[in-house]
């Protein structure tokens, strides 16, 4: 039960910081000022449900490792470390700035470096999410070496 609940937390949380960064990108290139701030409130709502999923994927997976992890789960706990920390400290504070700038009209310079911030870092989130997802397939026999090293390679 905890694998399960474990998997979907993490998916959960792949799948909203895949959608905020697809919706920030599309809205920034065909959405209007009324669209884009639409957009930064809907994916701040989203946050509320981001960190409990975050909070739940890394508590839930502390709670399946052992006293002695071995490699791979140490390194999938680094990243999380890395992808709580980013996403708490990086990814919140650019949605809430970004929900009130655009809010207030402001779509100038400020708007546009919290942007870049927020595309960066919900690049490296994304990227180390899914290195996790992989570990974890490959950790749960889901997947073999050969599979996760041809998925690299694509």
């Amino acid at each position: 039960m905890r694998s399960r609940v474990h998997a979907v937390a993490g998916v959960l949380g792949l799948t909203l910081i895949t959608l905020f960064l697809t919706t920030s990108v599309v809205v920034e290139l065909v959405g209007d000022r009324a669209t884009i701030a639409a957009a930064k409130q809907w994916i701040l709502y989203g946050v509320a449900v981001l960190i409990p999923c975050l909070i739940v994927a890394g508590a839930s997976g502390r709670s399946m490792m052992g006293p002695q992890p071995g490699p791979e789960l140490r390194a999938k706990q680094r990243r999380m470390f890395v992808i709580a920390a980013v996403g708490l400290a990086v990814l919140t504070l650019c949605a809430l700035l970004l929900q009130q700038l655009s809010a207030a009209g402001e779509f100038g310079l400020t708007f546009t470096l919290v942007q870049t911030v927020e595309f960066v870092a919900g690049a490296v989130n994304v990227t180390l999410m899914s290195l996790n997802v992989r570990a974890g397939l490959r950790l749960t026999g889901r997947i073999g070496p050969r599979m996760a090293g041809a998925a690299r390679a694509a």
